[in-house]
This record gives structure tokens, C-alpha cells and sequence, in this order.
């Protein structure tokens, strides 16, 4: 028997079928000869390129019922033009050299009855730049109650540190009064920074200060919403907000109360990309602009694109049917029990999704979907496309509310499987 290794070409020839770049597969098939013994080496590569491909973004049918599941991208996005150049800086008018912030920002500052506003890539940026660009070198005033922590270690303490402001705390964790903030407002104090606790809740013996009642303390008021809802009233749903939506602040609400920025998430509630939005005060707004940060924090083109489109739909009224989140969100609990009847696989459930995302904490959407006994969710994994459920109660469940119609096929074949 020939104990001799095959030559790394030869290998990495044999997996051309997975659809890998020749290089990669070199690389690959390195490994492989160098690790195994000579008759493991073609089996080995061969698991491996599997696993290279598998470690690629890629499209997954999301059902495990969290809508903006942070793992999988949060807001779905829905179909993109498949083009080269846009004029994201050049304005067509004049031929001259355009601003990033006449596109996707006007349109936000329209949607949430702002004066401007101006994206970034994140809304952690959105509130560093915010802090950086109005209050560096000054105090400013957070509850006890609000110095949150969100996933990735963002916690409200260290951004102000970053932005060069000076953390100033006031009343208790539970409980803060409007006189709390009057008795630490001084000559040095920049702001008021409001923030949404969208991640958890704090029940029981409770108190907090509207951003009405900060408005009257005679300094700006930075409200961080985190979530992205542009208005409470939701005039893109016909017949109102949903129950589950109900209390979840709002730009436009907010910035009617007084607050002089907002700063809020693309990818949460607002249903569009990655992106972080800061939108209010126009002299604020362009202050945030002209800052150094801000272009080291600004989106590419694609997410400005993107974002557009999703404003667009925000604009037109339309966006429960044009932006996947609202799609998803709002179908009717009987819709998805006709749909789960029709996959023929697992036994038809009643179920509850959740926002995720950090947003609406501890608030169920009724759902339907298919149970299967048992955890089987790493082989639903490895179908194609990859399908994400989630195990509750010793069983599978396949949470439709998270899947698209057009998807059911790919979990009814999974299932079978």
C-alpha cells in the first residue's frame, strides 16, 4: 500500500465541487495532508471545505420566532438592487461633489418630524458622536437607573468616558426625581442624556423622569431610544400600533416633548440595515456632522441605499408590507396556523415570538408554528439552505411567525429530513 501522501493539488482539485475559491481549497487541502494519515486526507479535506462553507455568510430560515435576532442580522432586509455605482456623494444636479447626508438622512428627519439628521453605522456611534460632539469636556446628567448595559459590552458609563464628557449620576436605581437632576445642574453641565432601558425593566417601586419634565431644566436633552420606532401612533399600520407595541418610545413623540436629539438603531424596530441615526436639533445635528468622529463612524453607500429604501416605504405608508420586519411581525396568528397545517411535517403549535434585539423586553407575539419531539435543531442546521429553531419544553419548535411564505418548503423538506 502506498503510504505516501497525495500531493496538495490533487486534493484540492477533488473538492471544486464545493464551490470554494482554488485557494482556499490549497489551503484546505495543506491542512488535511500535513494533520491526517495518507488514506484520511481526501475524507478530512473534505469535511473541512463543508465546514469552510458553512463559516461563510450566507441565507438561513430564521424560525426561531425572535424577529430581530441579533445572531442572524437582526431586521431582515428585503430585495436590493443589483447594480455597481450610485451617486451617494455626488450631487446630479449640479455634477458637484454631493453630501451622504441628502439621501437616507433627509428622509429620516422627514419620518420623525426632525429639523435634520445624520446616519452613522451603528447606533452606539450614533450616541458616541452625539456625547463627542456636544459635550466633550462637560458634564452631563444620566439617572442611576439608565447606565445600561447592551449586548457586545456598550455600557452607557464607558461611551461617555470615550466621548470626553464627564459622567454626572443622579437619584437611585429605582427611583429618580426631577429634583435630582436640579440639584447636579451647574455652569459646567452640558446635558441631560435620557436613556431607554429597551433591554430589561425595572418593576415595582419605581419612578422616572419624562423627557417633557427635563426639557424645563434649561439644558439640551439627548434622548438614546435604541429601538428605532419612528412614531408611536404608527401610521404605516392600518388600525394603530399593535398591544405588544404599546409605551415603546418614539422619535417623533420624543422630539415633540423636547428632547434636542435622538439617537436610535437602523436595524431594530425601524426594520432597515446597521445603522445608527441621530436626528433633532438642526445646529446640534450639524455639530455632530462637523466632528472629526464623524467620519470615522459614517456608513458605505450600500447602507445608505438600503436605509433609503426602507424610509421610502416609512413615507409612502406602506411599510407593513414593504419592510420584512412589519411583514413578519404583524401576520395574523390564523394566517400561521394555515400555514404550519400546510407543511405536513411536526405537529401544528401554538407558540410566542419575541422583538429580540434588545427591544420590547418580556413582551410575547402570539405565533403559531410545527414541533417536532426532541432536539434535532444542529441537523436542521446543516440543511440547505441552514434553518435556525429553537428547542422549548424537550421539542423542536419551528417558530413561522420568523419565516417568510416563501420559505415554508425549505422547513417542511428540513423537517422530513
Amino acid at each position: 500500500m502506498d503510504r505516501r501522501p497525495p500531493s496538495v493539488d490533487s486534493v484540492a482539485r477533488e473538492l471544486s465541487d464545493s464551490g470554494l475559491p482554488h485557494a482556499l481549497l490549497v489551503e484546505i487541502a495543506r491542512r488535511a495532508v500535513a494533520a491526517v494519515e495518507p488514506a484520511e486526507v481526501a475524507a478530512a479535506a473534505a469535511r473541512d471545505a463543508r465546514r469552510a462553507a458553512r463559516a461563510l455568510i450566507q441565507p438561513v430560515v430564521n424560525a426561531t420566532g425572535v424577529l430581530l435576532h441579533t445572531n442572524l442580522g437582526r431586521a431582515p432586509l428585503g430585495a436590493h438592487r443589483d447594480a455597481g455605482y450610485t451617486n451617494v456623494e455626488l450631487d446630479l444636479e449640479s455634477g458637484g461633489r454631493g453630501d451622504r447626508s441628502a439621501h437616507a438622512a433627509r428622509l429620516a428627519a422627514l419620518a420623525c418630524g426632525a429639523e435634520a439628521a445624520l446616519v452613522v453605522n451603528n447606533g452606539a456611534a450614533a450616541v458616541l458622536l452625539a456625547l463627542a460632539a456636544t459635550a466633550a469636556g462637560r458634564e452631563v446628567l444620566v439617572s442611576r437607573g439608565e447606565l445600561v448595559e447592551i449586548g457586545g459590552g456598550f455600557r452607557v458609563p464607558e461611551v461617555l468616558a470615550a466621548s470626553g464628557a464627564r459622567l454626572v449620576e443622579v437619584g437611585t436605581t429605582n427611583r429618580t426625581r426631577l429634583a435630582d437632576y436640579s440639584a447636579r445642574l451647574g455652569a459646567d453641565t452640558a446635558l441631560a442624556l435620557k436613556v431607554h432601558t429597551s433591554n430589561y425593566k425595572i418593576t415595582g417601586f419605581t419612578e422616572a423622569v419624562p423627557v417633557a419634565d427635563l426639557a424645563g431644566l434649561g439644558v439640551p436633552v439627548v434622548a438614546d431610544l435604541g429601538s428605532g420606532l419612528l412614531d408611536a401612533r404608527c401610521p404605516w399600520i392600518p388600525g394603530g400600533p399593535p398591544p405588544w407595541l404599546v409605551g415603546e418610545p418614539a422619535a417623533r413623540q420624543t422630539l415633540e416633548a423636547g428632547a434636542a436629539l435622538v439617537t436610535f438603531s437602523g436595524d431594530k424596530l425601524l426594520g432597515g440595515p446597521q445603522a445608527g441615526i441621530v436626528a433633532g436639533c438642526a445646529e446640534m445635528v450639524e455639530r455632530c456632522r462637523r466632528h472629526p468622529l464623524a467620519r470615522a463612524v459614517r456608513p458605505g453607500g450600500l447602507v445608505l441605499e438600503a436605509l433609503q429604501g426602507v424610509l421610502l416605504s416609512y413615507l409612502r405608508k406602506d411599510a407593513d408590507k414593504e419592510v420584512p420586519l412589519w411583514r413578519m411581525a404583524l401576520t395574523p396568528v390564523e394566517a400561521l396556523l394555515r400555514r404550519a397545517e400546510a407543511l405536513g411535517a411536526g405537529e401544528v403549535v401554538k407558540c410566542d415570538s419575541v422583538m429580540g434585539g434588545g427591544t420590547l423586553p418580556g413582551v410575547a407575539i402570539p405565533s403559531a408554528g410545527v414541533a417536532v419531539d426532541g432536539d434535532v435543531t444542529a441537523r436542521l442546521r446543516l440543511s440547505t439552505p441552514p434553518v435556525v429553531a429553537r428547542v422549548q419544553a424537550g421539542r423542536t419548535v419551528c417558530d413561522l411567525r420568523t419565516v417568510s411564505e416563501e420559505q415554508d418548503p425549505l422547513v417542511a423538506k428540513a423537517l422530513s429530513r
